[in-house]
């Protein structure tokens, strides 16, 4: 509506603060700013319309704010990762994916709040559906940001289950495309075998549209083809709450009712090996990363990631390599498994159950670790309500590289999900 002039880009703003001055003091989603920040944006809108005079020509997301992450680098905002360490020392230089989202017409809404160097086991931001439960971690701001309605757009990074999870607690749609599909240029690593970048959006037909600018590559598909879900059943599904598994369940069986195919497997019966290889390789490089400021800052860190540093630090060259050879290994058997079982995507909870209370911890990350440690595309979609009325999501993963398709699954499927339009 902004790209065509059927909104005034200058009411939508005003729309937006009004929203913001009205949700932000009790949901703490962005990093506060020096100056004024709808001042700034309105500027920046005007700077934008310099650039593109002619209407007929505005680019894809001409007007729409964005949030950033505060682990991603944008030029003019001092980068601090949730954390105490002088933005001086922390800043680099601006990131490719928000020379992207400046490229295609949008606005830095401002940066998001994160976990501590998106490793931190707390934040403070709230769940807009409660704020007396967690928004999740680590890239919480962003995910409440867009859950708030006080951006159509965030971008996150996950490397366990940062954008997937606070998706699903937060009712949102979560994109984690395939590892290096979004280049990690310019964002503070946490583990680079492991990190990914993506993104918030309110719905799928979003998610479409800032993939198809953000992720390397995408070329979009337009046909409608039959498909088959598997559901990987043992010890990996039964890390869910009861009330996880029991909605996970009830939702299986809403889309076998609208006609989805679905295959129950029994595998990743290694799950705890698989999750001891994804945090020692974790912890390790995020030691190696944080080498030289942790030497000088060590005390300007959490007690929990000096401890993740610490345990990092303690792993040796030959467990990581043994580490890396397991997830190839495991990667390859997931695309067995599909291959073998004809299958489309592989469908999971999207976390163990609802956001949890408190904002000591931003929740179970365990349900996306095997997706992530394979580097799978993963798309979560609400999926409706837990008993005491917050959102639960569905977690879709799509073969290696298979973005395009995975996304235009996903739109099918929300189409059969208890969740209000």
């Amino acid at each position: 509506e902004l790209r065509t002039g059927k909104r005034s880009s200058i009411d939508y703003l005003t729309r937006l603060e009004n929203r913001y001055d009205e949700r932000e003091p009790h949901i703490k989603a962005f990093v506060p700013e020096s100056q004024n920040r709808f001042k700034r944006l309105r500027n920046d809108l005007e700077h934008l319309n310099t650039l593109f005079p002619d209407p007929t020509v505005y680019p894809p997301l001409f007007g729409i704010p964005v949030g950033i992450k505060d682990i991603i680098h944008v030029d003019g905002f001092p980068t601090r990762a949730g954390g105490m360490l002088p933005p001086e020392v922390i800043g680099g230089p601006e990131a490719s994916v928000v020379k992207k989202l400046k490229s295609a017409g949008a606005l830095i809404m401002g940066k998001t709040v994160t976990a501590e160097f998106a490793m931190g086991a707390s934040a403070p931001t709230c769940n807009p559906y409660n704020t007396e439960h967690t928004a999740g971690g680590s890239s919480s701001g962003s995910a409440a940001a867009v859950a708030a309605g006080l951006c159509p757009l965030a971008l996150g990074t996950q490397t366990i289950g940062s954008v997937i999870r606070p998706a699903a607690y937060c009712g949102i749609v979560g994109v984690k495309p395939t590892y290096g599909r979004i280049s990690v240029y310019g964002i503070i690593p946490a583990s680079p075998s492991l990190d990914h970048v993506g993104f918030f959006t309110t719905d799928v037909d979003g998610a479409k549209l800032a993939a198809s600018i953000l992720v390397d590559g995408w070329k979009p598909v337009t046909e409608n083809e039959s498909f088959i879900c598997g559901v990987l059943e043992g010890s990996y599904l039964e890390r869910t709450t009861k009330e996880g598994l029991d909605h996970f369940y009830q939702t299986c069986r809403s889309l076998e009712k609208a006609g989805i195919q679905l295959k129950y497997l029994r595998a990743l019966d290694n799950f705890d090996s698989l999750e001891d290889c994804h945090y020692k390789m974790c912890e390790a490089e995020f030691a190696v990363v944080h080498r030289n400021w942790f030497r000088k800052y060590t005390d300007l860190y959490s007690e929990d990631n000096r401890q993740a540093i610490l345990r990092g630090q303690q792993v040796n060259s030959n467990t990581l390599k043994r580490c890396r050879v397991q997830r190839e290994a495991f990667k390859k058997e997931l695309l067995n498994i599909a291959e073998q079982h004809n299958l489309s995507a592989f469908l999971a909870p999207a976390a163990t159950g609802p956001a949890p209370e408190g904002l000591e911890s931003t929740g179970d990350c365990v349900m996306n670790l095997p997706w992530t440690l394979a580097g799978m595309p993963v798309v979560t979609l609400p999926s409706g309500f837990s008993k005491n009325g917050l959102p639960m999501g569905l977690q879709i993963v799509g073969p290696w590289m298979e973005d395009e398709r995975l996304l235009d699954m996903a739109g099918h499927l929300a189409g059969h999900l208890e969740w209000p339009v």
